[in-house]
C-alpha cells in the first residue's frame, strides 16, 4: 500500500496493542507494540522510505527484527494480520470502549467476558440500568462516570482534530497539484481556514488557471482527484464539484472555481454560518447580494421589497441563489461588484479585512466597521516555548536534543519541564531527581547551544490545591507550571477552591493546560473560571494555551477572558518528542481565535523581558 502515513502505522500497533491487552496478553507483548507506535508517530523520516533500509530501523530504540517485519506487512497491505485475528475474536466497536474515560483495557475485557458488551451504546445501556455498580472495580461513581463519557463520545461522533484535518487537506491537495496545469491554487476553507480545534468536514477551494476553465478540463481534474489513494467512498462527481469520505470517516468537498469568483466562495465556505448571515444582511443593508459567487448590487424587485422591508434585521437571511445559468452559477441579480478577493468584498462592505480566525460572529464586523479589529499574534512573535518534557520523564529527547529542534524554529529560549512526582505513570521526578536535574539543565546552557534552556517543571496540583514539591526546590526553578493530572471529578466548588489554593502559591507562575480538557475524549474540569481568573491577575499568575492538538487548552472564549482580564497568557506545545515543537502553530491559532495579540502574550517577550514578567523571578533574568 503505497503513501502510508507513520500515523496510521502507529494507529494500527496501538490498536494491536489494545486488543492485546483485552485479550489478556502479558504487559511485556503489548508494551512492545505501543513503544513502537510512540516511536514511530514521533519520527521525521517515513517507515515506509526507512523500509528500503530496514538495518536503520532496527538502530532505533525498541524495533528488532521482528517488529520490523510487522512494519512491512503493515507497509505493503495496510493492514496487520494479528490485529485482524483478533478483531475476529472482538467486535471493531471495542476500540471504541477505549475512547471513554475511565475505561481502559482491562475493563472494557471485564465488561466483554461478563456482558459481551462490544459497543459504547450496550456499555450505556448496562450503566442506565446500574448493572455495573457490583462488578470489581466499578462502582455506583464509575457508572455516572461511564455515562458522563458517553455523553462526550456522542458529542464528538464524526469531529476530527484539527492536525488530522490538516494532515489530510495537506496530503489531498499534494496529491491535486500533480493534475497539471489546469490546476492554479487550491485552499483549505471551513473550520480548518478558522482554526477551530475539531472539524466536521473538510473543504477545499481549487481555482481553474485561465485558459483551463472548459468543462473537458474540469472533468479531467475531478477525474484525477478521485485517483487519491486515501479514498474510501467516493460520494458526489458533479460538474463543480468532488466529494468523498477517507479511509477516517472525514468527509471532503473539493470545489473547483473560476478565479473571478474565488474571493466570494472562500468567504462563503469559511464561514462561520453566523458570520456569513451576518454578513449577508449588512449587504442587503447596503443595497447588495452576497452569495458564493459575487456581490452584485440587488435588482429591481429585490430593491424594492428592501424598501418595502425597512425592518430588515427581520427578514430572512437571504439564500444563495434561485436561478442558475446551467453551470451551477447563479444568474447576477444586478451588477457585480466584487468577488475576486475576499478583501474588495469586506472593502465594498466598509469593513477592514477579517481575519478567518475572529470569524464567529462576536463583534468582529461592529470591530471591523469601527476600526478596532485586533492585530493577530502571529507564528513569528513566539520567542520561546515553555512546557516540553524529555527522557528524564516521559519525553523521547535529551535536553540538548530538544534545545536543538526549537533553536531550529527560530526561538530564543525553551523552558525544561518534566513531570514532578505525583505522575507516577509519566515517570515524574522526585525532589532527589529534580535537584539534580535542574543542574543538568543549567549545565546544557555551558554548551553553547545558541538557546538558553530555563530549568522549569511541571508541578501537579495535588487534591487539596497543595503543589508537589517543596518550597525550597519550587525556589529552584526558573519556570513553574503547575497542573492537574489527577481527580479530574471533584465537585465545582471543591475544584474551584482546589485551583486557587494553587494560584495563591508563590511559586505557582503558570496553569498548564488549564482545564484539562482533551478534545474528543474528555470534557473540560469544573470550577468557576471568572474566580480563577480574577485571582491570576491579582497573583500575576499568567494561563497556558497549550498547542498540543488533542488539548489546545485554553479555548477561544476563556482566553479572550484572560484578555479583557488583564490576565497573562503563555503559549506552550507541552511536547513529548522533538518533533512536537513544531505543534505550537496550533497555540498562536486558537490563541486568535481568543482576540489575543503580540502583548497579550508574554512568552513573545525577550528572555529577560519575559522572566521579568513571571511572577516573583526577576532575579531569574540576571543568571
Amino acid at each position: 500500500m503505497a503513501g502510508m502515513e507513520n500515523k496510521r502505522i502507529a494507529g494500527i500497533l496501538r490498536e494491536t496493542a489494545r486488543l492485546l491487552e483485552i485479550d489478556g496478553a502479558i504487559i511485556g507483548r503489548y508494551r512492545s507494540y505501543e513503544k513502537a507506535a510512540e516511536l514511530i508517530e514521533g519520527l521525521p523520516e517515513s517507515v515506509e522510505q526507512l523500509m528500503a533500509t530496514p538495518e536503520k530501523l532496527t538502530e532505533l530504540p525498541g524495533i528488532g527484527d521482528r517488529m520490523v517485519e510487522h512494519l512491512k506487512e503493515i507497509v505493503e497491505t495496510g493492514d496487520y494480520s494479528l490485529r485482524k485475528k483478533l478483531l475476529k475474536k472482538y467486535p471493531e466497536t471495542i476500540l471504541d470502549l477505549l475512547e471513554l474515560q475511565s475505561l481502559g483495557p482491562k475493563k472494557v475485557a471485564v465488561l466483554w467476558k461478563t456482558f459481551k458488551a462490544g459497543t459504547v451504546a450496550d456499555v450505556e445501556k448496562l450503566a442506565k440500568e446500574g448493572k455495573l455498580r457490583d462488578l470489581a472495580g466499578f462502582g455506583e461513581k464509575s457508572e455516572q462516570n461511564i455515562l458522563k463519557a458517553v455523553e462526550v463520545f456522542k458529542k464528538s461522533s464524526g469531529r476530527f482534530l484539527i492536525s488530522t484535518a490538516e494532515e489530510a487537506a495537506l496530503a489531498i491537495i499534494e496529491h491535486i497539484k500533480k493534475a497539471g496545469k489546469a490546476v492554479e491554487s487550491l485552499t483549505p476553507a471551513g473550520s480548518l481556514r478558522r482554526g477551530k480545534e475539531t472539524v466536521g468536514d473538510l473543504d477545499l477551494l481549487l481555482t481553474l488557471a485561465e485558459g483551463h476553465t472548459k468543462q473537458k478540463d474540469v472533468d479531467a481534474v475531478a477525474k484525477h482527484i478521485l485517483t487519491y489513494a486515501g479514498i474510501d467512498q467516493t460520494l458526489a462527481h458533479g460538474e463543480n464539484k468532488v466529494s468523498f469520505t477517507l479511509e477516517n470517516g472525514l468527509q471532503v468537498d473539493v470545489r473547483l472555481l473560476e478565479k473571478e469568483n474565488f474571493g466570494a466562495a472562500l468567504l462563503y465556505f469559511t464561514g462561520s454560518k453566523e458570520h456569513n448571515v451576518a454578513l449577508r444582511g449588512r449587504a442587503n443593508e447596503m443595497g447588495y447580494t452576497l452569495n458564493e459567487y459575487e456581490l452584485a448590487t440587488l435588482g429591481e424587485g429585490e430593491a424594492s421589497e428592501e424598501k418595502s422591508n425597512p425592518k430588515r434585521e427581520k427578514r430572512p437571511p437571504q439564500k444563495a441563489a434561485a436561478t442558475e445559468d446551467g453551470k451551477g452559477k447563479p444568474k447576477s441579480a444586478g451588477r457585480r461588484v466584487a468577488g475576486r478577493t475576499e478583501e474588495e468584498i469586506y472593502g465594498k462592505l466598509k469593513l477592514e479585512f477579517i481575519a478567518p480566525e475572529l470569524r464567529e460572529n462576536t463583534g468582529e464586523i461592529a470591530a471591523a466597521e469601527a476600526h478596532k479589529l485586533p492585530k493577530l499574534i502571529e507564528l513569528r512573535d513566539i520567542k520561546g516555548d515553555l512546557q516540553m518534557h524529555t527522557t528524564a520523564s516521559d519525553g523521547k529527547n535529551s535536553i540538548e536534543e530538544m534545545a536543538e529542534a526549537a533553536r531550529a524554529l527560530g526561538h530564543e529560549y525553551i523552558a525544561i519541564t518534566d513531570h514532578s512526582k505525583a505522575v507516577t505513570v509519566a515517570n515524574g521526578l522526585d525532589e532527589k531527581r529534580m535537584a539534580a536535574h535542574i543542574k543538568k539543565i543549567h549545565a546544557a546552557n555551558e554548551k553553547g547551544l545558541g538557546i538558553r534552556v530555563l530549568a522549569g517543571a511541571e508541578v501537579d496540583i495535588l487534591k487539596g490545591g497543595a503543589l508537589d514539591y517543596s518550597d525550597e526546590l519550587l525556589a529552584q526553578l526558573d519556570v513553574v507550571v503547575c497542573s492537574i493530572h489527577s481527580y479530574f471529578n471533584l465537585e465545582r466548588e471543591a475544584m474551584t477552591e482546589r485551583m486557587l489554593a494553587a494560584i495563591e502559591n508563590p511559586y505557582a507562575q503558570i496553569i498548564g493546560h488549564p482545564t484539562g480538557r482533551v478534545l474528543l475524549r474528555r470534557e473540560a474540569i469544573d470550577y468557576d473560571m471568572e474566580k480563577v481568573l480574577a485571582a491570576c491577575g491579582k497573583h500575576g499568575v499568567a494561563m497556558e494555551c497549550n498547542s498540543y492538538p488533542d488539548r489546545l487548552d485554553l479555548k477561544d472564549v476563556y482566553l479572550r477572558m484572560c484578555k479583557e482580564r488583564g490576565v497573562k497568557v503563555v503559549i506552550s506545545t507541552d511536547a513529548h518528542n522533538a518533533g512536537n515543537l513544531s505543534l505550537i502553530r496550533y497555540g498562536v491559532r486558537m490563541a486568535r481565535r481568543g482576540w489575543l495579540e503580540k502583548r497579550d502574550v508574554i512568552n513573545t517577550l525577550g528572555v529577560g523581558e519575559f522572566l521579568g514578567a513571571l511572577r516573583g523571578r526577576k532575579r531569574a533574568a540576571e543568571r
